[in-house]
């Protein structure tokens, strides 16, 4: 499964920075949420995935022996929470970008200056 992981991994990062390279605005906003998407599924599967039945990671006396720890997961939902933060940021500040010039193109806005 971490083979899998893997290459769907690679596959995500790899649209995202073909995104964040290109010309336009709107395009680099999504590769931007590619990447922090791509990343926090490699903390996901380098934290450990589950094989087979599972139990809740509960430690005590009757302990399961597939114990998978929940901090990983936990980091992982503080990240996507700040990556939506910074990826709301980003669309307000392509909109007042494309208010004031009228194009979101990167050559244009260039032309702007």
């Amino acid at each position: 499964m971490e083979l899998v992981m893997s290459l769907v991994i690679g596959i995500v990062i790899m649209c995202a920075v073909y995104l964040i390279l290109s010309k336009n605005l709107l395009r680099m906003i999504i590769g931007t949420g590619l990447l922090s998407h791509g990343a926090h599924l490699l903390l996901i599967t380098m934290g450990g995935l589950p094989k087979g039945e599972e139990a809740p990671p509960i430690l005590g006396e009757h302990s399961p022996k597939g114990y998978i720890d929940p901090l990983p997961q936990a980091l992982i939902l503080t990240a996507i929470v700040i990556s939506f933060g910074v990826t709301a940021f980003f669309l307000v500040l392509a909109y007042r970008v494309y208010q004031e010039l009228g194009t979101d193109d990167m050559e244009r806005m260039k032309e702007n200056e």
